[in-house]
């Protein structure tokens, strides 16, 4: 390796030389950071830098400390050239990413340790002065693919959104606020922001801009950040809908325990989420998405699905070819509510209803692959129950018709089993519940009870169930109604979904009742608790002869089995602990 005070002399004599010879005794001399302040002085030559910088935007982003020296190119080199290899460098980082997240770790949610951010915050640093030097007709056709390489490269870290957040900030026209406090401050490189723009050299193939441009512009902005919300959000728990809950009901917060919103109010990695998404949504509403109309509800879930927007970034020709992210715009909407009533904040008020606007969009976002969706996007199912909680809190429940609401609670249900998050599924369950409860017509209540006992395959979704018909009969009974809950027809309509016939237990092995019992034993304890009620409690709805019957072919068999089971090697303490409880609760019944 030369010594440095040969290469700074190499690199110092060598400039007069052709620019292709320069770049090779670049190559070989700059190759450490003690050299890059020799080599930024000499690329203040604005008329080298213009010929040779875009050829050094690899070969600096590769040194460590180099960031000067590429701000120095983004000012002087030609915008157009540079800004091409910038976007080649982008595609490096996003291939480079992916095959460290294949070599490195089996879990996808583990961000390898690389220096792939660093060179990510730098390129955006370089693409916000570039963008604003490059003087075209058509500016757009720069920009769209710009952005699609930086979303390509791009991971959903706190750091790295704020660099895309400088970025827009800066392409915008405007500069990124203060960050809502110092514990979650988030402080990356922004050269356009803090350094000298009265440096930058100009464009040398400047021409008029067209005027549709600042439209086709501002949309592409609008589409890009959408997509970035969509992407940061469903990569971590924002958990928007349990915090919902805890603020619209503080009196079934338990004395003592942290809630969600505690925790998010105490823990600084929870409170770069919350500064993360509020400056992403900031940002969309500086960029004139600041209203939540009925019509750009409808455009989230009317007309076709655009799944990948930015994929006609290349392609457009006018600013309404130009589409959101749907699910960066549920998330805004979310927050948009989440903020209003968690924060106080100044957040628009939302035209719609759960009927028929939220249930619209619930549907499409499920789509036919429910538990893909759910599980692929957990960010967005989130933001979907956020949107539901907050409308019913502010009684905005139907618009116009008649609302179809078992096909809106059995999306609900969904959400409850799949979610990968259980204060997420909790809060689907909470809302779900409320939503029945609320339904004024007690045949349409009863119905879809009955459609969750006798159809549904998932056990906890059926132990829900029986809960609510409980409340149900508890609220009928207590308000002294007279309705489907207050009369035995209830029972009988549900009592072979309620105690189905366990009479086939009897022949089975001690492994087919192992797992029978891990797949039932949610709604067997459930269904135990419930018959206890029922014939202690509300002996007067139990039709005529149902006690013997049940004892028969649901209790009797029950029983057996779990003392089979309590000796089986596949029940562990836990499992012991439940058989034990749900055989004394059976046989307190008193039906045998």
């Amino acid at each position: 390796m030369p010594e440095l005070a040969e290469s700074i002399k190499a690199i110092q004599e060598a400039s007069k030389e052709d620019r292709f010879t320069y770049l090779t005794i670049l190559q070989y001399h700059v190759t450490s950071p003690e050299i890059l302040p020799a080599l930024d002085e000499i690329l203040q030559n604005a008329e080298l830098t213009q010929e040779i910088g875009w050829d050094l935007v690899q070969m600096l982003l590769n040194i460590e400390g180099s960031e000067g020296c590429l701000e120095t190119v983004a000012r002087l080199g030609n915008p157009r050239e540079v800004v091409i290899k910038v976007m080649e460098a982008l595609e490096g980082l996003a291939v480079a990413w992916n095959d460290e997240v294949i070599v490195d770790t089996q879990d996808p949610g583990v961000i390898p340790d690389s220096k792939i951010p660093g060179k990510f915050i730098i390129l955006l640093g370089m693409l916000g002065i570039l963008h604003q030097r490059i003087k075209t007709k058509y500016p757009s056709r720069f920009l769209g693919p710009s952005l699609v390489k930086v979303f390509e490269a791009y991971q959903p870290t706190p750091e790295m959104t704020a660099s895309v957040i400088n970025l827009v900030y800066s392409l915008s026209g405007r500069k990124r606020p203060p960050l809502p406090s110092r514990k979650s401050s988030i402080n990356v490189v922004n050269p356009d922001q803090d350094g000298d723009s009265s440096k930058n050299a100009p464009d040398p193939e400047a021409e008029q801009e067209d005027p549709k441009e600042d439209a086709m512009q501002r949309k592409l902005l609008q589409a890009f950040v959408t997509c970035i919300l969509q992407r940061f959000v469903n990569a971590h728990d924002m958990l928007w809908s349990p915090r919902l809950l805890e603020v619209y009901n503080p009196q079934k917060t338990i004395p003592g325990k942290k809630t969600t919103t505690e925790a998010f109010r105490e823990n600084e990695e929870l409170q770069k989420r919350d500064a993360v998404v509020g400056h992403l949504v900031a940002l969309l509403r500086d960029l004139g998405l600041d209203k939540c109309e009925g019509q750009f509800v409808k455009s989230i879930f009317e007309g076709p699905v655009h799944i990948d927007p930015l994929a006609a970034f290349d392609d457009f020709s006018s600013a309404d070819e130009i589409h959101l992210s749907a699910g960066g715009a549920v998330c805004l909407i979310a927050y948009w509510i989440f903020s209003k009533d968690v924060f106080s904040s100044d957040s628009p008020q939302p035209d719609m209803h759960i009927f028929p606007d939220h249930a619209s969009m619930l549907g499409r976002f499920l789509g036919r692959e429910v538990q893909s969706e759910i599980i692929s996007s957990p960010g967005i199912a989130d933001a979907l129950l956020a949107i539901g909680l907050g409308l019913e809190h502010r009684n905005l429940i139907k618009r116009g018709e008649e609302p179809i609401l078992m096909a809106y609670h059995h999306n609900l249900t969904l959400i409850s089993v799949f979610h990968p998050d259980i204060q997420v599924r909790n809060a689907a369950t909470t809302y779900a519940g409320s939503l029945l409860h609320a339904e004024p017509d007690d045949q349409i209540r009863l119905e879809i009870l009955e459609d969750l006992l006798e159809n549904c395959m998932f056990a906890s979704l059926k132990a829900c169930a029986i809960t609510w018909l409980k409340e149900e009969i508890i609220a009928a009974k207590q308000g002294n109604r007279s309705n489907q809950f207050s009369s035995p027809d209830v029972i009988e309509k549900l009592q072979y979904f309620l105690f189905p016939d366990m009479l086939s237990l009897n022949g089975s092995s001690a492994e087919d009742l192992v797992e029978f019992w891990a797949q039932n034993h949610i709604f067997l304890l459930q269904v135990a608790n419930f018959a206890y009620l029922l014939f202690t409690g509300f002996k007067e709805l139990v039709p005529a002869g149902m006690g013997a019957a049940v004892g028969q072919r649901f209790v009797e068999p029950l029983i057996a089995a779990t003392e089979k089971l309590r000796k089986a090697d596949g029940a562990d303490g836990e499992d012991q602990m439940q058989l034990s409880i749900l055989t004394d609760r059976l046989r307190s019944l008193g039906l045998q």
